[in-house]
């Protein structure tokens, strides 16, 4: 039974187990703390129990057994409404999510929650719209719209709520390099904001250099966790999980091969930029000097 104090973790997963009806075991033993404004990756292959993991967050389904805590209160007390309210879950597919027959309404549904008056919650819709970049399709059925749009939409009507955590399903699967920087943007304005960030993610360069911290899970269970940039150059842990090395740390093996030995303590593009720079340097004085 967990301790209330105040100085606890946001997020507090205890001893959690989840078994499918079918008999699938989905999670085993998941022990996961998660500070308040902490931004966590979620990485490993499909079916490593990435997505039931967090949607036991928000109750989309109970532990079979094991306790989750948000903000030093259970969730077994909490209904899917309640809970919801500080948990904005963003799916992977955006259909699943979607259902209103136009964009504004959509936008209008979620903010209903926030038992704006009628004039403020269209002033508040017309301002996420705008700030969305969504303006212009909003008498357009979000069914008509195109992925990355349908996938802004639906960020769009979780984050209006303005929820204290936010959870993100492969956010920039299927993204163009401009929408990837305009979720980044996003993200790190929240995160400015004091929220909460957990991203489920396949992307390993997007990861390794915009997530401080990530977890690896496979067959249900968490078999690492730690700085993003420590676990996903640890080759072991990433052929286990399917993921490949980032390029910088391909390329700084490829540099060991042909005689940089010590070139293996650059971790990011940085720390190889500035190995290269000084070495270049070095040869030239060299060469000046002979």
């Amino acid at each position: 039974m967990l301790t209330i104090s105040k100085d606890l973790p946001l997020i507090i997963i205890e001893d959690v187990d989840y078994v499918y009806p079918n008999g699938t075991v989905a999670l085993k033993n998941i022990n996961l703390n998660v500070h308040k404004g902490e931004m966590l990756g979620i990485m490993g292959k499909n079916g490593a129990g990435k997505t039931t993991l967090i949607r036991t967050l928000n109750g989309l389904i109970r532990p079979t057994s094991g306790d989750i805590y948000i903000n030093n209160e259970n969730t077994n007390s909490k209904s899917i409404a309640e809970l919801s309210k500080n948990i904005g879950l963003i799916f992977q597919n955006p259909s699943h999510q979607l259902f209103a027959n136009s964009v504004e309404d959509e936008i209008n549904f979620s903010l209903k929650n926030l038992y704006l008056n009628k004039e403020e919650l269209q002033i508040k819709t017309n301002e996420i719209l705008k700030n969305f970049n969504l303006d212009k399709y909003r008498d357009r059925s979000p069914l008509n719209l195109s992925g990355g749009e349908s996938k802004k939409l639906a960020i769009a009507s979780i984050i209006c709520r303005a929820p204290e955590i936010l959870v993100f399903d492969e956010p920039t699967l299927g993204q163009d390099a401009r929408e990837i920087e305009s979720f980044i943007k996003l993200i790190n304005t929240e995160k400015e904001e004091g929220k909460t960030i957990i991203i489920i993610t396949h992307n390993v360069e997007f990861a390794f250099e915009f997530i401080p911290r990530t977890i690896l899970m496979e067959s249900g269970e968490i078999i690492a966790d730690g700085p993003t940039q420590n676990v996903l150059n640890n080759n072991f842990l990433t052929e286990r999980s399917s993921l490949i090395l980032p390029q910088t740390r391909q390329l700084s093996l490829a540099l060991q091969k042909i005689g940089f030995q010590d070139i293996n303590k650059a971790v990011s593009k940085n720390d190889i930029t500035e190995y290269l720079i000084n070495f270049l340097r070095n040869k030239t004085t060299i060469v000046q000097e002979e």
